[in-house]
């Protein structure tokens, strides 16, 4: 297993139900989250016990390779470096201990059911045999990272599933399973060394995302993370991720949809997004070219669910919505009414310490800064 990836799974999990360690460092702490179409840090500082805000921001991408804001990038390393170092520098950044996430969209993230007598310390030599028949290129490529899930959740499952069938499951250890290619973690690296940033590891902006926005929850719970070019989507339980699917759409294909239906230059049709959304008193227009990409997401995200309930018997609870695009007027309002469950937006910046007067304006732009708070809180637990 590869250095820079070890127990970034299980170290995602331990933060939901513990507090900080001992405060015997004063040390502060950067998350930073490089996206298809934005960079966002976020410096946190532990103090008392606590997470105190010391600065956060974010740079479109757009510029770097000559496009416009919004638009979805694909930059070569050195632009990024250049990038970063410039959202550092005006974000007045001052540590250079970091954490950068690994966009989930670059990995595989699966479960492997194992027969019940396999333990822990068999799983070097089982996992990379069986994690062939699901990555499509040469195990030697790859980095892997698992995590074997409690056995008394899936004993809870399995009562449950008696419950309701005649016929008992067959007892299983159950292990979730990442894997990487090693050439985005060699990107990542050289990242890292050309902004003389100092890690120890890297971790998927999955388990980022589930330390900032999550409480304590146990029952199952579906994050919609609405991105520019990708829409992620989890189902949590008890904090481990029980199913992770990716869905081939974004925010920035709304804008681009706009543009092109309406002959307009893609800055405007950006524009047009954010004031008019799925609002149709607004604008009915731009209204339906929105709702329609949005209802290929709420389509695929349906399957993804339903087949979820059918395997474990059990329902979502509650939905939670990270990522820029989650903000898209009128989404929230559309997700409630498809799923008929409680819809929220993350509220990373709560598990944070900062000036009253920034509370309206950090609740509105949590949903995007919840990987790199996320990465922040790693650092500092």
């Amino acid at each position: 297993m590869d250095n820079s990836l070890k127990k970034i799974i299980s170290s995602g999990f331990s933060s939901l139900t513990s507090a900080f360690g001992s405060d015997n460092s004063s040390q502060s702490a950067l998350g930073i989250d490089i996206g298809s179409s934005a960079i966002k840090v976020v410096q946190l500082k532990k103090k008392g016990g606590k997470a105190v805000l010391e600065t956060y921001g974010a740079i479109s991408l757009g510029p770097y390779a000559q496009t416009e804001i919004g638009q979805v990038t694909n930059l070569p390393t050195d632009e990024i470096v250049k990038a970063l170092q410039d959202v550092m520098k005006e974000s007045n950044v001052t540590t250079r201990l970091g954490v950068m996430a690994i966009p989930s969209s670059s990995s595989l993230i699966f479960t492997l059911s194992l027969p019940a007598n396999v333990t822990e310390d068999k799983l070097p030599m089982i996992v990379p045999i069986e994690a062939r028949k699901y990555i499509p290129v040469p195990i030697s490529e790859i980095s892997l990272d698992w995590f074997m899930i409690p056995q008394e959740v899936i004993s809870f499952e399995n009562s449950m599933n008696k419950q309701s069938s005649t016929v008992a499951p067959a007892p299983s250890v159950e292990v979730l399973v990442v894997a990487i290619h090693n050439d985005i973690l060699t990107k990542f690296q050289e990242i890292l060394k050309k902004t003389e940033l100092r890690s120890d590891s890297f971790e998927m902006e999955i388990f980022s995302n589930i330390r900032s926005a999550f409480d304590h929850d146990i029952a199952p719970i579906l994050l919609i993370d609405f991105g520019a070019s990708k829409t992620k989507l989890s189902i949590v339980e008890s904090g481990i991720v029980r199913v992770f699917h990716v869905v081939n759409r974004g925010s920035a294909d709304i804008s681009k949809n706009i543009a092109q239906s309406l002959s307009i230059p893609f800055t405007e049709a950006e524009k047009l997004k954010r004031t008019v959304g799925l609002e149709t008193n607004s604008n009915p227009q731009v209204a339906e070219i929105a709702r329609l990409a949005t209802e290929y997401i709420f389509s695929d995200t349906n399957s993804v669910v339903l087949a979820y309930e059918k395997k474990y018997n059990k329902n979502i609870s509650k939905v939670i919505l990270t990522g820029g695009g989650s903000l898209l007027k009128g989404f929230k309002e559309r997700a409630s009414d498809n799923f008929h469950v409680e819809v929220v937006h993350a509220n990373p910046f709560s598990k944070t310490e900062a000036p009253a007067f920034l509370d309206n304006v950090l609740t509105q732009s949590g949903p995007e800064f919840a990987v790199a708070i996320g990465l922040a809180l790693r650092s500092l637990s």
